[in-house]
């Protein structure tokens, strides 16, 4: 979300205050008075300066995908917004309060990849590690802030319409520290990018990013799979111009979303919540209520596959009110013909790797 200029002139000194206490922290880690730990399992680190909204998710499932048929995967998050605490390995049959919506997402669209949560990442690993030792590598989420892990590879997101570098410290803006943050990044992706996206604007960019000789900087977009019944995969819809949608979404940021179903759907009516928001049986009908206000003879509620899992504790309730909800799958997607340059990176760094 971005701030108005004046709001950022009036949150400054908080924001100074917040910088001023993120410079120390880095610095004990930089001058070695704090010493990071590395593992002997190689640490894929997603993360971003930003919080929330730069496609994370997605992003992590990339790379499960392009990992997981070769090595044994596994996946640690800090499992944001879960009513647990601690170490925990999950379960296809965990909920999203007791795991966390994206990682409960992970387990049930890949069974075969360990996931785990748990908020201190230095003792998490080990214990992660000790559940499953023939893992080949880990790849922690949400993790570049997390300086105590020594990471073999940092992977940095920044949106297209929200860059870093045009960002300022919270609370005058979304940076959880200062760009400089981003010289730790051994990738950078440009994520959410249009997919008309010029060279000449990909070269401005690049030029504003300035990446370091040790960085490489790709550029991404999502591309959006077939919607599919939530309670039934093989019941698939063909979204066209003549069904209109209310699209339930608790995202950091939907607008990309939202732009997507404009495109190839009828009217599109928005209930939004909050980032990880945890649905109840009130919104539930309140969401009941929209949709049967939604004009048209056809229509449909579309949601994520990360809403899926938050809006499944109410399960009983979406079938007494027979709720159309249909998931819509997203993949990333690299541009320019890039894709084959990143996975050959990540695959031969991972090669590379030695204790």
């Amino acid at each position: 979300m971005r701030r108005l200029p004046l709001v950022r002139l009036l949150l400054a000194p908080l924001a100074l205050l917040y910088g001023i206490g993120v410079f120390v922290r880095n610095f004990l880690y930089e001058s070695g008075l704090y010493k990071p730990v590395r593992f002997d399992v190689p640490v894929i680190v997603v993360g971003n300066l930003a919080v929330g909204g730069t496609g994370k998710t997605p992003h992590v499932e990339y790379l499960i995908r392009l990992l997981d048929p070769y090595i044994n995967v596994g996946t640690l998050s800090r499992g944001y917004g879960r009513k647990t605490s601690g170490f925990r390995i999950v379960n296809a049959t965990d909920s999203a309060l007791t795991a966390g919506d994206e990682p409960l997402q992970f387990k049930r669209k890949f069974p075969d990849v360990t996931v785990a949560v748990g908020e201190d990442r230095v003792t998490a690993i080990p214990r992660l590690m000790g559940h499953r030792p023939d893992l080949q590598v880990i790849i922690m989420d949400d993790g570049l802030q997390h300086l105590s892990v020594k990471p073999y590879l940092s992977m940095l997101l920044t949106a297209y319409s929200d860059p870093y570098f045009k960002d300022y410290l919270l609370p005058a803006g979304n940076l959880r520290e200062w760009r400089s943050g981003a010289s730790r990044a051994d990738v950078i992706v440009v994520t959410k990018c249009p997919a008309d996206l010029s060279e000449t604007r990909r070269d401005a960019i690049l030029n504003q990013i300035a990446p370091q000789p040790h960085q490489q900087v790709f550029f991404s977009r999502y591309r959006y799979g077939t919607p599919y019944f939530m309670y039934d995969s093989r019941q698939r819809l063909h979204l066209t111009k003549d069904v209109n949608i209310l699209l339930v979404s608790g995202l950091a940021s939907a607008d990309y979303l939202v732009s997507y179903l404009k495109s190839v759907a009828g009217e599109v009516f928005i209930a939004d919540y909050p980032d990880h928001h945890p649905y109840t049986a009130g919104e539930i009908e309140d969401i009941a209520k929209m949709f049967a206000n939604v004009p048209g003879s056809r229509k449909v509620i579309i949601t994520t596959e990360k809403d899926a899992v938050r809006l499944d504790a109410h399960r009983n309730l979406v079938v007494e009110r027979r709720l159309p909800f249909f998931l819509l799958p997203v993949e990333v997607q690299f541009l320019f013909d890039e894709q084959p340059r990143f996975d050959t990176l990540i695959k031969q760094r991972l090669l590379d790797f030695t204790i």
